[in-house]
């Protein structure tokens, strides 16, 4: 019997989150996407290492 309040503020939240979008910086997300970066502990050799499908092979 209390659903009433719970749904009608869910739904003004769900009509706020569809309606009026968030602001966006598109240039930070630029540069980001555009930059050069490759993490610390990437190591190509070993992220396409052809040889570790075999140590779970039975």
């Amino acid at each position: 019997m209390g659903r009433g309040r719970a749904k009608a503020k869910q739904t003004k939240v769900a009509r706020e989150l569809k309606y009026n979008s968030p602001s966006v910086d598109l240039g930070a997300l630029e540069r980001e996407l555009s930059s050069d970066y490759t993490p610390e502990w990437y190591e190509e050799e070993d992220y396409y290492d052809d040889d570790r499908d075999d140590d779970h092979r039975s």
